[in-house]
């Protein structure tokens, strides 16, 4: 980055790499796509334990209540040393989602388990034919008593079938209530009636899911929220979502493995091929400039609003063309893998595919487009 770090920035920053170096296990360094529980989640909790798992929530919750700055330079070492992604549905979505607008039961149950790696969620937003257009969903559920009776279909649910806990919209209004009559849900996946199965990608892996939901009860004190009241309960999480899928995470990921391809095939001679990777390096600095003004802003009580839609196309588009860069500078070897200190876990054509999903999920770039261009440019919808 072109910031330069004050010198208590510069201290974290060598302590948090000499830590990482020395316990991260190579085995789970460079991967391309995220690792199975079994593998990934003792490095979870090895974080957990030194309390540096939650960087961005606040100290009373467990979180190290860090800086916006102090989070991008954890990003930046990580892309460095090549830490693997790790589950977030509970670290950066219903984590923080709970503590803004759960109940201190809610609170009490569910955040010690997500910091300590004991359980993993999953979101349950999109259903065949409602993916974008989350208004439309269909997935019903009715009261009885003081039980949700749900029935439904999800779909393109990350890591759905590895997960304890999914938090999900369901529609408690009519079938045309549309946006207000949904509500927004936390459902154990260990409750009858619920049955999950992965979905292959191009990739070649696993990580989606869909959930079938047949006469599944859920307590209604489990709802975040009232009820028909989800529709802003999820605009919440979905804002928190952008914000983190448009931080700098990704970009700088994708600009060092870049880089070290480069360098290993020869292409970082070419003067052209330097330029186009100097200007994909900007952009990814400026992923992080926005990234900590909108946590800044965040932090202070300002609702990121749309800011979240633009930090959301940058960052994923950005990761898109440094790996089109990157197909180029491997060319016809791109199937394969390359050899070579901290090289050999690259595969660079699943990289280059895994990262096909960033624009879409999260809701498509296309959609947050049409946010921006309504909702702040005042163009005709």
């Amino acid at each position: 980055m072109l910031r330069n770090d004050t010198p208590t920035q510069a201290a974290f920053r060598r302590e948090y790499r000499e830590w990482v170096e020395r316990h991260l296990p190579a085995d789970l360094r460079y991967l391309t796509a995220r690792p199975e529980p079994a593998s990934v989640m003792p490095w979870y909790r090895a974080l957990a334990r030194k309390g540096w798992i939650a960087p961005h929530w606040p100290r009373e919750h467990g979180g190290m209540g860090a800086d916006a700055v102090t989070q991008v330079i954890m990003m930046e070492e990580g892309a460095r040393l090549g830490t693997p992604d790790l589950p977030t549905q509970g670290l950066n979505h219903i984590g923080p989602l709970l503590i803004r607008l759960g109940t201190p039961a809610q609170r009490a149950r569910h955040l010690g388990p997500i910091l300590d790696g004991d359980v993993i969620w999953c979101q349950g937003y999109s259903e065949p034919g409602a993916g974008s257009d989350l208004a439309s969903l269909r997935t019903r559920a009715r009261i009885d008593g003081n039980e949700l009776v749900i029935n439904g279909h999800k779909i393109w649910t990350t890591w759905g079938q590895h997960a304890q806990w999914m938090f999900a919209l369901v529609r408690t209004g009519a079938p045309d209530s549309g946006r207000n009559g949904i509500t927004f849900v936390l459902v154990d996946l260990a409750t009858p009636g619920i049955t999950r199965r992965p979905i292959r990608t191009i990739a070649g892996d696993d990580e989606f899911c869909e959930v079938f939901l047949d006469d599944v009860r859920v307590p209604i004190a489990n709802v975040v929220g009232e009820i028909d009241g989800g529709w802003k309960v999820a605009n919440t999480l979905l804002n928190e979502e952008r914000v983190r899928v448009g931080s700098p995470q990704q970009p700088l990921r994708a600009l060092e493995r870049t880089i070290a391809v480069a360098q290993r095939t020869g292409a970082i001679g070419d003067p052209v091929f330097v330029d186009r990777l100097a200007g994909l390096a900007i952009e990814v600095d400026a992923i992080g400039a926005a990234f900590i003004e909108a946590t800044e802003a965040f932090e202070a009580g300002i609702d990121p609003g749309q800011r979240s839609s633009y930090m959301k196309i940058h960052s994923t588009e950005t990761v898109q063309r440094l790996l089109d860069l990157q197909q180029e500078a491997v060319g016809g070897a791109a199937g394969l893998p390359l050899t070579g200190e901290g090289l050999e876990r690259l595969d660079f054509c699943g990289y280059y595919l895994q990262s096909r999903r960033l624009s879409i999920y999260g809701g498509t770039n296309e959609i947050q487009r049409q946010i921006l261009a309504t909702r702040v440019l005042g163009l005709p919808n």
